[in-house]
């Protein structure tokens, strides 16, 4: 019966001429598209009751998102129970989104797998690798924790040694950080740092990096989005990124993009069904690139909603998106006081920290004025995320707020 569980065969659907019935179309009608930053703000509801500075942590999602996704649910679960195979039908939209956000990064499909997180897939990677007593991992102090505990796992379990490259400023010192990877076996880096918003030299480090012989894995949260990204432009051998911030997607897409120059350094902890070419084969043959890291039946509404943020993004342009966070971040720092100003006075990203006495109780009071920040915890501080959706009076109530703070 297809789509039995107790089938592996059935249950992968991997090839469409093996269902019992036709697919029909997933095409849900959402309107049409902002174009500009300000119909952008206009699709987003939580705009209507918050100024929203926290994207760098999740970001507000149009409504024609969240449609998409609870769109997609109706439809499998209705309509194709209906009508025809939810596997097969299920197969068909992994493969479409998987080449649909691949190509938002600028990576050719087959290099891309579908994950839950970044979190997911540093953590896939860092369990895909062999490992010995004495080898070495190398990561900067500015990493999140998403890109520190994998790696403290491995220096626990598997007796790795764990080197950190401080940096000053949310800067890094190449000098520093290639004496740190000489020797190394892996080395995991952010490409825009998550508590001071300045951008690293990334293809400048995977350089470094594989000089050295050491395996790059680039932690890239909080780049889609923001601007227009060429991912194998990076030359990493693995790039971990989601959805859920700059693109305005909803929780659980994640994207894992896998060189296919290092996809064979890499045989995934979990192997199952979507990992693999054949699953009812005498010896499986993995997938090619981040595919390998996918399992088994997880949802699609997630990615499907991401596929529509990433669309909306696209048709009111990256690179008017790009003008537009930089612009507003430049007014914001202009309206701080410098000398309390922890990100660069001339703004890299969207991400503008700032220094208070105590941050959490900052966070508290601005929450209570309708203002939505966060604070972090090294440096210890406040954290604005400014997009393209927030308006210059935000911005200038924002920076207004936070100069009142002691």
């Amino acid at each position: 019966m297809a789509g039995d569980e107790s089938d592996p065969e059935a249950e992968s659907g991997s090839d469409p001429e093996t269902g019992s019935a036709p697919a029909i179309d997933f095409d849900p009608d959402l309107g049409d598209r902002p174009d500009s930053p300000e119909a952008l703000r206009e699709s987003i509801p939580a705009c209507d009751r918050v100024a929203y500075f926290n994207t760098g942590a999740t970001g507000p999602s149009p409504d024609r998102v969240l449609d998409a996704s609870a769109a997609w649910e109706r439809y499998h679960k209705v309509d194709v129970l209906a009508e025809s195979d939810p596997y097969v039908v299920a197969f068909e939209e992994y493969e479409r989104l998987r080449d649909r956000l691949a190509a938002f990064l600028d990576a050719p499909g087959e290099a891309v797998g579908l994950t839950e997180s970044t979190a997911d897939g540093v953590s896939a990677v860092a369990a895909a690798l062999d490992w010995d007593p004495g080898d070495v991992v190398v990561r900067t102090d500015l990493e999140h924790p998403a890109g520190t505990l994998p790696f403290e796992r491995l220096e626990r379990r598997r007796g790795v040694e764990v080197r950190v490259v401080d940096t000053e400023d949310g800067r890094i010192d190449t000098d520093e950080f290639a004496d740190a990877v000489a020797d190394a076996n892996l080395a995991c880096f952010s490409s825009l740092s998550w508590n001071y918003g300045t951008r690293l030299p990334v293809r400048e480090l995977c350089e470094i990096a594989a000089d050295a012989g050491a395996f790059s894995l680039v932690d890239a949260v909080q780049s889609p989005g923001q601007r227009p990204i060429s991912v194998p432009e990076w030359g990493a051998d693995a790039v971990a990124c989601s959805g859920h911030k700059w693109c305005l997607g909803p929780w659980g897409a994640g994207l894992l993009y896998v060189d296919p120059a290092a996809e064979d350094d890499l045989h995934p902890a979990q192997v199952s069904y979507r990992s693999v070419d054949d699953p009812g084969a005498d010896a499986y043959d993995l997938n090619p690139g981040g595919a390998r890291f996918e399992r088994g039946t997880a949802s699609l509404a997630p990615h499907v909603g991401l596929r529509e943020a990433i669309g909306t993004m696209e048709s009111v342009g990256l690179d008017a998106v790009h003008e537009r966070v930089l612009d507003l971040a430049d007014r914001l720092t202009d309206g701080l006081d410098g000398d309390r100003l922890l990100s660069p006075a001339d703004p890299e990203s969207g991400l503008v920290t700032f220094d208070v006495v105590d941050p959490e109780a900052t966070v508290d009071r601005l929450h209570d004025e309708g203002i939505v920040i966060r604070d972090v915890p090294d440096p210890e501080a406040v954290r604005a995320s400014v997009h393209a959706f927030n308006s210059e009076s935000e911005v200038d109530r924002l920076a207004e707020a936070l100069n009142a703070e002691p």
